[in-house]
């Protein structure tokens, strides 16, 4: 059973179509990449997967149960875009809130903040970080209950190569002890680190496929030339 199986998935905003008649599967235990320019629809695809969007059409089922379904509230992390913390709350303060409604324990609290590295700001309210390090709070907040999916959007803007490097490690490191990550990003570098990709093109799937798959099919050597190679070759499509 996959992680995720969307079946002509359909979200419209108004006359124009978000997501476009969207079928895919996500395997469990990958970290898989939702890669395409802003506007392709990734955010829109990560709010169904969660159960917040509103859809227009077709079946999207997760972890086996219809998306939105009250008991995956606990086994699904979701991190968005833009920090989800309280800003006039230091990190441990925001764990401590979050961490009572998931009904983890302290010591998890402790693990959380070394996973995401922000130890020295622990007591730091949210307000006087940076942009980087409020994002890893919203991170580290969805790691607390140990979830089974965890959607990740743009996980790692704003932050230094090094820390980008040190977090694409714990993604695989969580994915091998058996989690699924979904992580979007407009920055087609980071392709590289993950084991499938899903490239979208305005609402609709460009392709889905490992980064070398990518690149052997394309004939090119990256994954943004990949994308551009795709993006050139499909046909205008009106919504």
């Amino acid at each position: 059973m996959p992680a995720v199986r969307a079946d002509h998935l359909k979200v419209r905003r108004g006359r124009r179509a978000v997501l476009a008649d969207l079928s895919l599967e996500i395997a469990r235990g990958q970290v898989v990449g939702l890669l395409g320019p802003s506007g392709s629809g990734k955010t829109t695809l990560m709010r169904a997967i969660v159960g917040v969007q509103i859809v227009a059409g077709g079946r999207l089922e997760v972890l086996g149960r219809p998306a939105g379904a009250a008991e995956l509230r606990s086994k699904i992390g979701y991190m968005t875009q833009a920090p989800s913390v309280y800003s006039d709350l230091t990190v441990l303060e925001n764990l401590a809130y979050f961490g009572a409604l998931a009904g983890v324990g302290k010591d998890r609290l402790a693990e959380v903040i070394e996973q995401v590295e922000l130890g020295p700001r622990a007591k730091d309210k949210v307000v006087n970080l940076s942009g980087g390090e409020r994002s890893r709070t919203s991170l580290a907040v969805a790691l607390l209950a140990r979830p089974e999916l965890l959607v990740l959007d743009e996980p790692t803007v704003g932050l230094d190569p090094l820390l980008r490097r040190s977090l694409w490690r714990l993604f695989h490191e969580l994915a091998a002890a058996g989690a699924t990550l979904l992580v979007s990003s407009h920055v087609m570098d980071e392709a590289e680190g993950c084991d499938r990709l899903i490239l979208l093109r305005r609402g609709r799937l460009l392709a889905d496929a490992t980064p070398a798959g990518l690149l052997a099919a394309t004939g090119t050597a990256s994954a943004e030339a990949a994308f551009l190679a795709l993006e050139s070759a499909a046909p205008e499509e009106t919504p």
